[in-house]
């Protein structure tokens, strides 16, 4: 560990290599269906991997231009390269580089982080101060991350894992000064003591949807006589309701987990109608698999 955070001879060429396979497989992650909804493909739509990769150049550079310069670098052919990887197979094409305006912004500020960020090694007090932003932004992803999997378990949950040890790890392996050590060490528990209790205390999330219209594509005519439930209630609850902006009965649901499940319609005299009920977590794909 202690040779990853300083002793890594990052000359260019190794440089530029990294940055391709960090862009590669960011962009595979992105579009495989196994990682959806997982950790795996956090490192798509969040920092607290590419803080790490930061912290890893800055610590392994030269001097602050060559630390400035090559977290630049990295940035630059990593973050295009990942919306390039997935134009092939996206229904948006070549549009899906307009996801990449905010990381343009995110690459130029590279520049002046790396160079601030080479003064970490110095181990002054001041090195702390360098530090603590990166930590409280990895902690507030951390706490995101955990109230992901508190509510869609596991999901999410070794991203969380992840956050809350490198929070922990930074300052004991950037700094050689104990005393740093130790305050970064206490500011780290402070930082995860303070997200988990603000996680915690949001209360667990609720995917809420209308999954069902009645006389739909979907084939399933119902109105408030009918009984409606899931073959699985971990999954969450489901309820029908009149919706009077489109004159019709619904099912409302608010979903709990990700997964697979069945949602079942009940009539008056018990005939049944029953969907395959595919739940992500935002979006969800219903079909019809037996008839009334």
């Amino acid at each position: 560990m202690k040779k990853l955070f300083g002793s890594i001879d990052f000359k260019w060429p190794r440089l530029l290599a990294f940055a391709v396979i960090a862009g590669v497989y960011t962009g595979v992650m992105a579009m495989l269906p196994a990682a959806r909804d997982t950790s795996f493909a956090d490192i798509s739509i969040s920092f607290e991997w590419w803080i790490l990769f930061g912290i890893l150049i800055i610590v392994n550079s030269k001097t602050p231009w060559d630390s400035a310069l090559k977290c630049f670098a990295f940035f630059l052919i990593s973050q295009p390269l990942a919306y390039l990887v997935q134009v092939p197979f996206s229904s948006l094409g070549w549009g899906i580089f307009g996801y990449y305006r905010n990381w343009i912004v995110w690459t130029l500020l590279t520049i002046p982080m790396g160079f601030v960020g080479y003064y970490m090694r110095k181990n002054k007090w001041w090195s702390l101060t360098i530090l603590l932003p990166m930590m409280a932004f990895v902690g507030f992803h951390y706490a995101g991350f955990l109230r992901e999997a508190y509510s869609f378990f596991p999901n999410h949950l070794l991203s969380a894992l992840f956050c809350a040890a490198t929070v922990i790890l930074y300052p004991l392996y950037i700094f050689r000064e104990k005393k740093l050590k130790t305050a970064g060490l206490v500011f780290g528990v402070l930082i995860l003591l303070a997200a988990t209790v603000f996680a915690l205390a949001s209360g667990r999330q609720v995917y809420s949807t209308t999954v069902l219209i009645s006389g739909s594509s979907q084939g399933a005519e119902f109105d408030d006589t009918y009984t409606a439930y899931l073959e699985d209630p971990s999954y969450g609850d489901v309820r029908i309701e009149y919706e009077e902006g489109i004159e019709c009965f619904i099912v409302n649901a608010d979903l709990t987990r990700t997964g697979k499940t069945k949602l079942i319609l009940e009539s008056p005299d018990g005939e049944r109608s029953v969907f395959s009920l595919r739940i992500y977590r935002d979006s969800y794909r219903i079909e019809k698999i037996t008839g009334p």
